[in-house]
């Protein structure tokens, strides 16, 4: 069965769309289309049979397939950020700034290889290729902007010498990016949960270890047993 016959099933909408509706109603057909092929299912004529239109409709808000993809990628994007920063929010401040500080970036990593494994389709679609200035995108990236205030709060408990803080986001990111590529779509897809757990538990452990040389990491113990430095 083709992947979008459970989104698109209405039939060929008679009346007009508004203009903004008809977009944003293609849009979020075409996340839908992603969360269940990942972005090679993001098609203007996909998006338009899911939202009841003709192709001809649809081509007069996206030039092709390239202009949607990239506003489901936005789109994909803004979820993961989100997914992100409602769990370090919802990390409660404790006495110690330095266990609040190191409790959200452990949060924040956990909750971004979580989050690609339950939405794999959107996570594959955040980071589907485009024809932007890389650098430029990731340095304004609202997740590279989150990772990098985690980091911050590390440097502000003296926990991490802000000697080290130059580029450490790309550090924090890779490592939990690259173990989420790796249980999304490589050998850790079929992996047993609890070999899962045990490398995510693991990721995380390691970049805090690496980041751990600020006046206040020595003596620091962590409650958690996953991130607890080494003596």
């Amino acid at each position: 069965m083709d992947i979008t016959d459970d989104v698109a099933k209405k039939p060929a909408r008679e009346g007009p769309y508004h203009h903004g509706d008809l977009r944003n109603a293609l849009v979020s057909a075409s996340a839908q289309l992603a969360e269940i092929g990942g972005p090679a299912a993001v098609t203007v004529r996909a998006a338009a049979r899911a939202v009841g239109v003709t192709a001809t409709a649809a081509y007069r808000h996206f030039n092709g397939h390239e202009e949607l993809l990239a506003a489901v990628r936005e789109q994909a994007e803004e979820a993961l950020f989100e997914a992100l920063d409602g769990a370090m929010k919802n990390v409660p401040a404790q006495a110690d700034p330095t266990a609040t500080a190191i409790a959200r970036l452990a949060t924040a990593g956990r909750a971004y290889i979580e989050y690609a494994e339950r939405e794999r389709g959107l996570f594959r679609t955040a980071f589907c290729g485009a024809d932007v200035d890389v650098h430029k995108e990731v340095l304004e990236d609202p997740i590279f902007h989150l990772i990098g205030t985690g980091i911050d709060a590390l440097v502000a408990a003296g926990f991490m010498d802000p000697r080290q803080r130059p580029g450490a986001e790309f550090t924090a990111w890779a490592a939990v990016h690259g173990l989420a590529s790796l249980i999304v779509d490589g050998p850790l897809a079929d992996a047993e949960p609890a070999d899962r757990e045990a490398a995510i538990d693991h990721a995380v452990a390691t970049v805090l270890r690496g980041f751990a040389t600020g006046t206040r990491a020595e003596p620091y113990r962590s409650t958690d047993p996953h991130i607890a430095l080494p003596a």
